[in-house]
């Protein structure tokens, strides 16, 4: 028996398909779009919560650590601590040195014993490096009015001194805390933990002395 066609309901039933397909359409590039939102929100950072100034490959990659007035007044340093424990040594900003008139104009490894410039490590167990107290003598540095010894800081194994600041010993007024660091140290982890307890923060540094930095 066939059935005879309803013109009027075949157009409904058409109609209502088509609305179906167009919402289901709607619905899922809705969902695409709230999720392309939420991935951008997680990989961009609101501008708002950006730093005036980039991180620097030291904030990024060290812990910092000062020391203040060791062994004599105004003799202030600094231990950058990175994550595989090696301390990178040198001369905070508020070191005395820096406040005589030109700075520093030399810089002498050849202090106590022996001459740290020739010190050559090598190997894993690190072969010939130094064992070193906190308070032994890294360098000289010297201004046109006096000169200061420099000191580990930390007690460990002294890797290497900056050589290249025996012809520029300049580098210690323009970024001391860069290409002018003086010494690497490896401490073993009970020595660090000891030597911790007398090192301040960076924001304590900072409070401290009453620098921003």
């Amino acid at each position: 028996m066939e059935v005879a066609k309803n013109p009027e309901l075949e157009k409904t039933i058409e109609s209502t398909k088509q609305n179906q397909s167009e919402q289901v359409v709607e619905h899922g590039e809705k969902q695409a779009q709230e999720e392309e939102d939420e991935l951008r929100s997680l990989l961009l950072s609101d501008i708002g919560d950006l730093p005036l100034t980039p991180p620097s490959a030291t904030q990024l990659n060290f812990v910092s650590y000062f020391t203040t007035d060791f062994t004599k007044p105004g003799h202030d340093h600094y231990i950058y601590r990175h994550a595989n424990g090696l301390c990178v040594i040198g001369l905070a900003p508020t070191h005395v040195a820096f406040k005589d008139e030109g700075g520093i104009i030399n810089i002498d490894f050849n202090v106590g014993k022996s001459d740290r410039s020739v010190l050559k490590v090598s190997g894993k167990r690190k072969k010939n490096a130094m064992r070193s107290e906190s308070n032994t003598a890294l360098c000289k540095v010297s201004t046109a009015k006096d000169s200061y010894i420099v000191r580990c800081c930390v007690k460990g194994s002294l890797l290497e001194v900056n050589e290249r600041l025996i012809n520029q010993p300049q580098l210690l007024n323009s970024s001391a805390d860069r290409e002018g660091y003086i010494a690497i140290i490896m401490p073993r982890p009970a020595d660090w933990t000891k030597n911790k307890e007398s090192l301040i923060t960076l924001e304590e540094y900072k409070e401290k002395k009453e620098v921003s930095l």
